[in-house]
């Protein structure tokens, strides 16, 4: 142990060599940005005409034709090998949660010469084993074959590894019969539902000049950082991503000194190095800092549409761990990597916007009298009402089950924060009093000192402990995991609000056609969709006990596990709005419900299995040779007439906990043993039995540690793998 924490706390600083402009000079953000990536809106090669076609057939989801295909295909490859790429992949996600890639060279034959090509086909159409992926059932053995295809609004990208480049392919992932096998399809297709259905409202609006309407996201990524030499120590990280048992540190976040603290140079030169391939990568990454866990750390990136935002974090995330390892760290996107101490989520802020420019979800400098902006955040509220449900089931996880709930993160209740004075104005709507002078508010704050600028007030405070949070002209789902793929939730929100905005656009006319005005029907919905979804807004603590038993008389739903929270994908009440938008097809639900029980079954078998090795292997032994030590202490001390009280009483103590963890383990093997073939069954034992008896093991354990020597613990320990860099 202690020539580990000799490599931890005595690496150099990795350097790297900064690019540099055609004059030599450092190179600006805007000078590298995006160079390792293509898009063909913006390729040289392509005339302008033709990708004036291009950008038309993304947008309005129309059939590529093969020749205009191979154009672009010419132009990708010219520009890859420029680049010295020797091989090109098709990307895609498929519902392992990662993304995957197989990779073909670019040679070729051409009248027994050898050339470099990449044709249209190889560029549209790939053919992976759909049966080697996650499929829930959808997919016998024998039926291998799976599609890939080519996304057209996202951009190819380079990969580089350590002796080559490769050119990788944003794709979709379907089966032989068209269901989707991917995070993208779904999502792909919630973005065409929601633009649909906000500009069919939009128009009812008397807004005729929007042609589309996009959402965007903004996911904020946490994690973690540990020094490999710890993380190769502990089985529990190389196998879960998570430590199953640490006795915690004296010291870890009580002084809430790491958040926005000074950055280590080890952990900043890697944060720079992060945003350097990034930015090379087309990710806007904006903000770094440390978070609120002593070894935890944020990046988040500038809004981007929800797909190409998906596609983004993936790629991050990538290079995050790519990164993380040349500066001899590894980065940990579990959920809940240490008890005692906050977790790590992945806040998912989301926003809606036209072609004209037009946030959806601005609320102006007159919130109280914007009505069109009032309606928007109804039609909103209303699809959390409706379904908070799904929502919930989206970022489920086991990982995300330790974070939710646990005095860190939002409660597995979906509820939506509006802030005081949005509030305000929304019980007078549902009252039907005046909203005027809902407007008289102070906008700026005095901070005292007459050397401060004055600052402007945003409409809303924050609350970090709220799911889904209006902050100012979007919202921000706070739930969603870290180790998540961000296009499931996205695609329930495009589609919830989608939902609602259908049922706005059939009463608009209505009552237009009565002859209401635009501004009084925008009243009506506002406050017909704010009365319905009462239930949900909720300003307060959602971390209080209060709030739990105040949801449960408001009638909101508690998914406390994934267990409980996943089977409302088959559920025809909770899942119906996600058909008749044609979001997911059922067979597709059912998929999904199929894989993420299995996940959890599996992810949670892997850690009792993990837990009962390192107890035998590591913790066992270390005990037994510490307690000899303590018997020769003891021995030889009566020998010599020593008291020995006291070693005595410290030997008990240990033998009681080791008795505890193996008695412990014995429980859980034997209930291991007896888990129902039953998926969901075997699930929910898991979850409200068998938790039970690790968590009885693990206390155990964490006393032991506290117990033995140091010498005798073969663990690093959370003071070693969150302070030691």
């Amino acid at each position: 142990m202690k020539d580990m924490r000799f490599q931890a706390t005595n690496r150099p600083e990795r350097q790297i060599k900064l690019p540099v402009n055609r004059d030599g000079k450092p190179a600006r953000v805007s000078e590298i940005f995006g160079e390792n990536t293509f898009d063909f809106r913006l390729a040289e090669e392509i005339p302008e005409n033709i990708r004036i076609e291009l950008v038309d057939i993304a947008q309005n989801n129309k059939i590529l034709p093969k020749e205009l295909a191979d154009i672009v295909a010419r132009s990708a490859m010219n520009w890859a090998l420029s680049k010295g790429a020797t091989h090109f992949c098709h990307w895609f996600q498929p519902l392992t949660g990662s993304t995957a890639e197989k990779h073909d060279g670019f040679i070729s034959f051409k009248n027994d010469q050898v050339i470099e090509n990449l044709s249209a086909g190889q560029l549209m159409q790939g053919e992976p084993d759909a049966s080697s992926f996650p499929h829930g059932g959808s997919r016998s053995t024998f039926e291998a074959r799976g599609y890939t295809s080519w996304d057209l609004t996202s951009p190819m990208f380079i990969m580089e590894g350590v002796n080559g480049k490769t050119l990788c392919i944003p794709t979709a992932f379907v089966s032989y019969t068209g269901d989707a096998l991917d995070m993208k399809t779904p999502l792909l297709r919630s973005e065409l539902k929601l633009s649909e259905s906000a500009v069919s409202f939009l128009k009812a609006c008397g807004l005729e000049n929007v042609n589309k309407v996009s959402s965007s996201c903004g996911p904020e990524q946490e994690y973690f950082l540990v020094d490999q030499a710890f993380y190769y120590a502990r089985p529990d990280l190389l196998m879960t991503g998570r430590t199953l048992v640490g006795a915690g540190s004296p010291k870890n976040q009580q002084l809430d000194d790491h958040y926005f603290g000074d950055i280590s140079d080890r952990v900043l030169s890697l944060m720079q190095e992060i945003d350097l391939e990034l930015y090379r990568l087309g990710v806007p990454a904006k903000t770094r800092h440390n978070e609120v866990a002593p070894g935890q750390y944020e990046l988040s990136p500038i809004f981007q549409a929800t797909n190409r935002a998906a596609d983004s974090n993936q790629i991050l995330m990538a290079v995050v761990s790519k990164v993380a390892r040349k500066h001899k760290f590894v980065a940990l996107f579990h959920e809940k990597p240490f008890l005692g101490i906050n977790g790590s989520g992945k806040h998912l802020n989301w926003s809606m916007a036209t072609d004209t420019g037009l946030n959806l979800l601005d609320p102006g400098e007159s919130p109280a009298t914007n009505n069109l902006f009032l309606a928007v955040l109804g039609c909103v509220l209303e699809g959390v009402n409706r379904h908070g449900g799904m929502m919930r089931a989206s970022i489920a996880s086991s990982g995300n089950d330790h974070r939710l709930g646990a005095n860190e993160a939002p409660p597995s209740i979906i509820s939506a924060f509006i802030g005081d004075r949005l509030k305000e104005i929304f019980d007078k709507v549902i009252a039907g009093e005046s909203t005027l002078g809902n407007d008289e508010v102070n906008s700026q704050i005095g901070a005292g000192a007459r050397q401060l600028a004055t600052l402007s007030k945003d409409n809303t405070d924050r609350n970090r402990t709220s799911p889904f949070a209006f902050t100012g002209n979007r919202f921000e789902l706070r739930a969603c995991g870290s180790d998540a793929a961000i296009g499931l939730p996205l695609a329930v929100i495009n589609s919830a609000v989608a939902d609602v905005l259908d049922d706005s656009t059939t009463f608009l006319l209505k009552e237009k056609e009565s002859g209401t005005s635009n501004e009084e029907a925008l009243k009506k919905l506002a406050k017909k969709w704010f009365t319905s979804a009462e239930k949900v807004v909720f300003n307060g603590d959602g971390y209080s006990d209060e709030w739990v038993v105040e949801a449960e008389k408001r009638g909101l739903p508690n998914y406390k596990t994934t267990p409980a929270a996943i089977p409302l994908f088959i559920d025809p009440k909770a899942n119906s709005f996600l058909i008749s938008t044609g979001v997911f097809s059922e067979s597709e639900l059912k998929t999904r419900y199929n894989v993420m029980t299995e996940r959890y079954i599996t992810k949670r078998e892997i850690e009792f299995h993990t837990l009962i090795d390192m107890v035998y292997h590591y913790i066992i032994p270390g005990v037994i040779k510490y307690k000899k030590e303590i018997t020769d202490t003891v021995q030889s001390q009566m020998a010599i007439g020593v008291d020995s009280h006291f070693e005595m009483d410290l030997l008990k103590k240990i033998d009681a906990h080791q008795l505890n963890v193996l008695k412990g383990v014995e429980l859980l093997q034997t209930a291991i043993n007896k888990l129902p073939e039953d998926h969901q069954t075997r699930a929910e034992e898991i979850a409200n039995q068998l938790l039970g008896y690790v968590d009885n093991i693990v206390d155990n354990c964490n006393n032991l540690e506290r117990l033995v020597s140091d010498d005798h613990w073969q663990l690093p320990t959370q003071t070693d793998m969150l302070f030691m860099r």
